[in-house]
Formats: C-alpha cells, sequence, structure tokens
C-alpha cells in the first residue's frame, strides 16, 4: 500500500523555531548568539512603548527595551511579530481597545520594517475567544501562548499556538537530545521561547549558548521563523492528490515536499508531480 506523509522544506522530517518577547537590550547579545549558530528566530514588540524609557527592575537588574533605531538590521533574518502596541492583559479590554492595542502594533511594525507583520505572542501569555476574533479580524495569521506541553507536535490552532517549552525549563537539553534522536511518523516541531533578559537575571547565557550549539545545524531539521512554519503548514494543507495517489498538484506559491515510500519528493509552485 502507498504511503504518503509531508515533509518540510528541503525534504527534512524535522523543524525547528524560537520566540522571544518585549525587544529588549539583551536581543543584541541574543541574536549574536542565534546568528553564529544560524538558528531563525521570531520577536514579539511592543511598538508604543519600544524605547529606552521603557523598562523595569527584575532582581536588581535594570531591564530595558531599546531605542528603534537600528532595529531593522538588527533583527535581519528573523522575524517581527506583534505583541501588542502597550503590553497590557489583553482579555481586560473593551473590543476597541483590543483592537487599537493590535492594529497600531501591527501597522507601526509594518511601517518600521517593510514587510506584511502577521503573527503574534500574548502579552503575559493571557486570550480568549474575544482576542482570537480580534486577531482574525486584524489579519493575523497565529499566536504563540506560554503553556509549554513538552510535545514535538504541530498547532492544532494556530491562534493557540503552544511551544515545546520555555529555554528554561528544566528538561530543555533532554528534550533536543530526544528531538534531534527519534525519527517521527509525521512532520515535527521543537519550538521554545523566552525572553532574552532572564539571561541577564539568571546569570545562565551559558545555558542558550550550549543549547544553540547542540540544536543547530542539523541534516535533518529545518530552521525557520513561526511564520515560516505556519505559511508551509498551510501550503501543505492545499496539496491535492489524484484517487490513487500517484499524482500530487500544488496549487500554493511555496514548494512542498513529500515523502512517497521513503523517497523525498519536491511538488513546485502551481506543478503536478507524479510521485510514483
Amino acid at each position: 500500500m502507498k504511503r504518503i506523509t509531508k515533509l518540510w522544506p528541503g525534504g527534512k522530517p524535522k523543524a525547528f523555531t524560537l520566540s522571544y518577547d518585549d525587544g529588549v537590550e539583551q536581543d543584541r547579545r541574543l541574536i549574536g548568539i542565534f546568528n553564529k549558530y544560524n538558528l531563525k528566530a521570531t520577536f514579539n514588540l511592543n511598538s508604543g512603548i519600544q524605547h529606552e524609557g521603557s523598562f523595569w527592575v527584575d532582581k536588581g537588574r535594570t531591564i530595558r527595551r531599546m531605542n528603534p533605531e537600528g532595529l531593522e538590521a538588527l533583527y535581519e533574518g528573523h522575524e517581527i511579530a506583534v505583541h501588542s502596541l502597550t503590553h497590557p492583559i489583553l482579555p481586560d479590554l473593551p473590543r476597541e481597545l483590543m483592537l487599537t492595542e493590535i492594529l497600531e502594533d501591527k501597522r507601526n511594525l509594518e511601517q518600521k520594517f517593510g514587510y506584511l507583520v502577521t503573527g503574534m505572542a500574548y502579552p503575559f501569555g493571557a486570550y480568549n475567544a474575544a482576542v482570537i476574533e480580534v486577531l482574525k479580524a486584524s489579519g493575523l495569521e497565529y499566536a504563540r501562548t506560554v503553556n509549554s506541553h513538552l510535545k514535538f507536535n504541530l498547532p492544532e490552532n494556530p491562534y493557540e499556538w503552544h511551544p515545546t517549552c520555555h529555554h528554561n525549563h528544566p528538561e530543555l537539553m533532554n528534550l533536543a537530545e530526544a528531538f534531534l534522536a527519534e525519527r517521527f511518523g509525521s512532520l515535527s516541531l521543537f519550538y521554545v521561547w523566552g525572553h532574552s533578559y532572564e539571561f541577564d537575571v539568571q546569570d545562565n547565557w551559558e545555558r542558550i549558548e550550549e543549547f544553540s550549539q547542540k540544536i543547530s545545524n542539523h541534516p535533518e531539521v529545518w530552521y525557520a521563523t513561526n511564520i515560516e512554519i505556519i505559511r508551509y503548514m498551510e501550503a501543505c494543507s492545499r496539496l491535492k492528490f489524484s484517487v490513487d495517489c500517484t499524482l500530487a498538484y500544488n496549487p500554493s506559491a511555496l514548494a512542498v515536499w513529500v515523502s512517497a515510500d521513503g523517497n523525498a519528493v519536491e511538488v513546485p509552485p502551481g506543478k503536478t508531480v507524479q510521485l510514483y
């Protein structure tokens, strides 16, 4: 019997992504580490308070957001996403203020970085059905929660995208080893999130350096931003197959890869490909 499964770009069976919030000064050091190991991340910014005058103190350390000048170059190669205009607890707001918080942040970030901004992380991890409704109405394609599930699953609902774990989870390194070693029967995804200032507060920058080195540059892993994951999943969902599954047609604008009885096959955009 024919067996067809979906693969990540390049015919890879695994994907890895990262997400960091708040646009703080420590992002500079973190991005240096990610770039060193060829990792790609999504950074969630609050454009209404993106300046050095926005700060707080955590365990005696001053945590300060960056001024907006030069952020385009700093975040180049990574994704910028919405984190709301001023970082409120969104479910506490009237719908009108929710819309302002989301749309104005999206507008400002798009004007600043020069591309469509369609992803998000919930401030304080707080959301409900009303917030999700506003996100959809605002043209956002996904939103990340803070609810770790310690699995390598794809999101069932892109507006309730639960990451695998926080970078300080005690099982982080064990999860990395399992992810790299295991063979999965379907697409797998390892998703790590956090705040870069936590490495200063907890004085453990060596943790993210060690983890980045361990997880990086593996031939079976696709390294992607959050939005790249979401858009590839959407392209995969649009594949059309003949009744006998010998042909695959790709109506999307992205190349999609499938495994046909263990053989990786690329289905280019707008093309029909013989799988068997």
